[in-house]
């Protein structure tokens, strides 16, 4: 074995994941849907093996096409993995930390949104200050991070945010915004994609911030997916007067899957009943808001970018506004 396989297999043997951490039962989520389990385990699975595959090897050119080898439906979560252990070993091994830099300007660049998500998630898990990371990263899509944040605080300790009990840390307000929309994304995963749970949930929190958390949650049901149009429809009835912000943050997840090349079936339905358009045109409304978007100012651009967006859904004639698929 030469040096940069003993390399990998320590590194593995110090910082590889079991995928039985994926498993509903050990992580005692929730879950009605077998179907909706059984696809949401899959993803946490996918995410794992990305992080794996990670620790053996970091190079970009190497990494990507094994990355690849996945379903293409689940490309987005090998790459999240693998973003979360580079972070990881950025973190926990000084003598390099350009590792995750190197990953997000060379493939995970096609994956953007949901690279800086893993970037986030490995903070949390490493129990970083998120927010002081964000100079260093796209004014735009850094603050993800937050929301990968978020999202790992749901995924592993719900407890201690139900009814909003914690807030997370001692976060701008812009920073508690992008917070609970990873903290509202994690509620579609460790629910099992309930609706009624998922909105009694919600409805726990203060008013100010269950738009964000719905916000959240509707990225997942239009990235992650997992059930019928059905559900999908209860959800939006659900949401009651936060209709737009589920249709906004559809729209977002249309462009993820748009600008990484793999659409799918699900998000198009998605955004068919929550934005009243097609995965195409939802992620098109992004593109449109981003233009002319201001450089600097009291609103961070990407909050901006989001406000933006959702505005778009709250007209009187919008789908989402009148509640209408």
């Amino acid at each position: 074995m030469g040096n940069g396989g003993l390399a990998a297999r320590v590194r593995k043997l110090a910082f590889g994941i079991s995928p039985s951490e994926a498993d509903f039962t050990r992580r005692g989520f929730h879950w009605r849907d077998s179907k909706a389990r059984d696809h949401i385990e899959r993803i946490g699975r996918t995410a794992i093996d990305g992080f794996n595959l990670a620790l053996e090897e970091t190079r970009p050119d190497r990494l990507s096409p094994r990355l690849a080898e996945v379903d293409r439906e689940f490309w987005g979560y090998a790459f999240e993995g693998a973003a979360m252990a580079l972070t990881v070993l950025d973190n926990l091994t000084p003598w390099r930390r350009d590792r995750v830099r190197d990953f997000l300007n060379g493939p995970g660049a096609a994956h953007v949104e949901i690279v800086h998500i893993g970037i986030g998630f490995a903070l949390g898990r490493l129990r970083r200050n998120v927010e002081r990371v964000l100079p260093q990263f796209d004014r735009l899509f850094g603050w993800l991070i937050v929301d990968g944040y978020g999202f790992h605080e749901g995924y592993y300790h719900w407890a201690r945010y139900a009814g909003g009990r914690a807030g997370g840390g001692s976060f701008s307000p812009a920073a508690r915004r992008a917070f609970d929309q990873g903290l509202g994304r994690s509620l579609w995963f460790i629910q099992g994609a309930d609706v009624q749970v998922i909105a009694t949930a919600i409805s726990e929190f203060p008013s100010q911030r269950r738009a964000d958390l719905w916000s959240g949650v509707g990225i997942a049901c239009a990235y992650a997916g997992g059930v019928e149009r059905n559900a999908i429809e209860a959800l939006r009835q659900a949401a009651g007067p936060f209709q737009a912000d589920l249709a906004g943050s559809a729209s977002f997840a249309a462009k993820a899957r748009q600008r990484a090349g793999n659409p799918t079936a699900h998000t198009d339905m998605a955004c068919k009943v929550l934005c009243g358009k097609s995965a195409e045109q939802a992620a098109a409304l992004t593109d449109e808001a981003l233009q002319n978007l201001p450089a600097g100012g009291p609103v961070p651009a990407y909050e901006l970018w989001r406000r933006l967006v959702r505005a778009r859904y709250e007209t009187a004639d919008s789908p989402a506004a009148r509640g209408i698929a």
